[in-house]
């Protein structure tokens, strides 16, 4: 059928068509056209025929085209206007055009509902461009989100008008709601959902990404809530940010988690040098595997990553240009100093004492704030009396049993061999279908430990009767994560450790363990079995993503810090150190430690009386004032930065 077979009439209609189906604005305006047309065809008419409202009073003069058109419009407006018509032939007139307008005038209050609705539709959606700058984009929806809000809250507590934007694939209001159950106070922080995918360059455009400080990339839960590939979906949401067409200029600040170390090379190339990358499952297998061997090193990593306590900070003191990092160590009362970033390369953790702090190099500090690292030169001097260095016990074969199972399990096995001593075992107990077959592929390299696995039920009380988990070293409890959700595996976790505590105080013997939760609410009800310490795994993971938005540079800290190579954080017997019973300053500690054989940088201490005490941190105490004096007893630790 050629083109000039279509009829005029079908033409208009189809044009007729295509202007409506572009919303309420074509409507209105069709609506406005037929009464302008409609008031100028009666005000013309009345003009012609001289139609009046004649009630017999006066005489009456023929109208106008403006005067016949104002009287219809107003009559058009207002059915309440004929009620004052007189004579038939007028009333008759005006009767026809207060029915059209009646029936315009409720069309379009029709059309205003309506697009009204749709309006706020599109915003329930969250479909509209978010017009803010300097603030915090989050690619993904998952629980994780969560302590990332919290965390990044409170960064931008200092901040008047801060604003936290997220992407995700779940309704707009649906994830306001739950953001408003789950996040207590947003303090000065808006923040703003949009649904949409972080994979689009059109939903990317919707969140503002290029005027945003950061940008954190989140594995996104699927339907069943677990992403079925979240490495690959996070490198796709690299991949749409860097390689947008329309990307801006200068560089973006992306902060991604990547779970399997074989997709970091991949990562690293799609976001190049304008990502920083958290290895998830390194870092909490490495966590754990430091923690199970030193009871409370899960506090002070917890008080090194949030925004509520102390932080780390860099500092450029150029006073201090040209002295040791001895004396850098004691230059300031309410500041621990951890290392030197230099002007170029890596960031020096606990560096030899004789290091020279040079021109441009800045100190690496823990500190509350910011604003209170100040040098001082009333920090109390070292008493070289109260120091009293002895060596630690030589390094024994450990026995460690690991209950539970999920796909960190391989990396805390393998992570736990580079610190135990040669001659160690490790016991695998779980109830999984693939553990044993990932423990053969995984695990099969180890230098110090010999390993062995039983498929058991880890809740069943007498499976953990039978394993008289007494005689272990050690005890680490994984969540069973892959399988479960959060609730069902946390509740698993309890029941474990519930029935631990029990076996422990029955035979009264203490128990070193470690628990994973997914959790922190669930943290909190583990607290009353009173295991050594807890690994909240996607919290502490959110930590680290929050801090590194703020200051990329800190992942290269954090990076050494949890390195196996290099120094590490370790909780040293304090009689290794100071005398015991008399009042000591931190001071004389940090001066302790740093004249050790192994030069250690002391930066907190533990306090075993105050272990059971959450309101006292767990007697963990970071980053203390020099000047303040502690009278340490048997049990108490010194956290020191040190290598093994």
């Amino acid at each position: 059928m050629s083109s000039s077979s279509f009829t005029l009439r079908e033409r208009l209609r189809y044009a007729f068509d295509n202007t409506l189906s572009r919303g309420t604005v074509a409507l209105i305006g069709w609506l406005a056209i037929i009464s302008a047309a409609t008031i100028m065809v009666f005000g013309a008419i009345l003009a012609a025929t001289g139609l009046n409202s004649d009630d017999g009073t006066a005489p009456v003069e023929a109208m106008s085209f403006l005067e016949g058109s104002w009287q219809t419009l107003m009559r058009t407006i207002d059915a309440g206007t004929i009620g004052g018509d007189h004579g038939w032939p007028f009333r008759i007139v005006m009767m026809v055009v207060t029915v059209f307008g009646i029936f315009v005038f409720s069309t379009l209050i029709g059309v205003l509902s309506a697009g009204l609705e749709a309006q706020i539709e599109v915003l329930r959606k969250g479909r509209g461009r978010v017009v803010e700058s300097d603030h915090t984009v989050i690619l993904g929806w998952s629980e994780q989100i969560f302590p990332i809000l919290t965390e990044l809250i409170e960064a931008n507590a200092s901040r008047k008008h801060a604003a936290i934007v997220i992407l995700g694939n779940k309704d707009k209001v649906e994830m306001e709601d739950i953001i408003r159950d789950k996040v207590e106070d947003f303090k000065t922080t808006s923040i703003i959902c949009r649904t949409g995918s972080p994979v689009e360059p059109n939903d990317l455009r919707i969140v503002s990404i290029d005027t945003a400080r950061s940008i954190i990339v989140v594995a996104p839960d699927g339907d069943d809530g677990k992403s079925e590939e979240p490495d690959t979906d996070v490198i796709k949401a690299l991949l749409a940010v860097t390689n947008s067409p329309d990307r801006k200029k200068g560089k973006y600040h992306l902060i991604a988690e990547i779970r399997d170390p074989q997709n970091v090379e991949v990562a690293e190339m799609v976001g190049k040098d304008e990502v920083e990358l958290v290895l998830v499952g390194d870092l909490i297998a490495r966590i754990m595997a430091q923690t199970c061997r030193q009871s409370g090193l899960s506090v002070v990593y917890t008080e090194l990553l949030d925004f509520g306590g102390v932080e780390i900070y860099f500092k450029e003191e150029p006073q201090l240009a040209g002295r040791s990092f001895f004396d850098c160590l004691l230059a300031h009362e309410d500041s621990a100093v951890i290392g030197i970033r230099p002007r170029s390369g890596p960031p020096l953790l606990n560096p030899p004492m004789q290091t020279k702090l040079n021109p441009g190099d800045r100190l690496i500090l823990i500190a509350e704030d910011d604003d209170a690292i100040t040098l001082s030169s009333t920090v109390a001097r070292p008493d070289p009396a109260a120091i009293q260095l002895t060596a630690s016990a030589p390094g024994k074969p450990e026995r460690t049993l690991v209950l539970g199972w999920n796909w960190r399990g391989a990396q805390v096995v393998n992570e736990l061999d580079n610190y135990v001593s040669a001659g160690s075992q490790v016991h695998i107990v779980a109830d999984t279908d693939d553990a044993e077959e990932i423990i053969a592929d995984r695990c099969g390299n180890l230098k110090r430990m010999q390993l062995t696995f039983d498929r058991k039920e880890t809740t069943d009380r007498r499976v953990l009767d039978g394993l008289d988990v007494t005689t272990y070293d050690h005890v680490i409890v994984l969540c069973y994560s892959d399988h479960l959700d959060v609730s069902r595996a946390d509740a698993k976790t309890l029941i474990t450790l519930l029935h631990l505590r029990d076996i422990s105080q029955k035979k009264g013997v203490g128990l070193n363990i470690v628990s994973e939760m997914l959790d922190v609410v669930n943290r909190r009800l583990a607290e009353v079995t009173k295991a050594d310490d807890f690994i909240v795994s996607d919290r502490l993971v959110s930590l680290m993503l929050s801090q590194i938005s703020e200051n990329k540079e800190l992942n290269q800290v954090f990076k050494s810090l949890f390195s196996p190579e290099g120094s590490e954080i370790y909780l040293r017997p304090i009689e290794q150190y100071v005398r015991l019973g008399v009042p000591v300053s931190f001071s004389t500690v940090i001066a302790a430690a740093a004249s050790s054989k192994t030069s250690e940088c002391a930066f907190g201490y533990k306090i075993l009386s105050q272990a059971d005490d959450a309101t006292r941190s767990y007697g963990v105490c970071v980053s203390p004032k020099k000047s303040d004096l502690i009278t340490f007893q048997p049990g108490d630790k010194l956290i020191v930065l040190a290598e093994e």
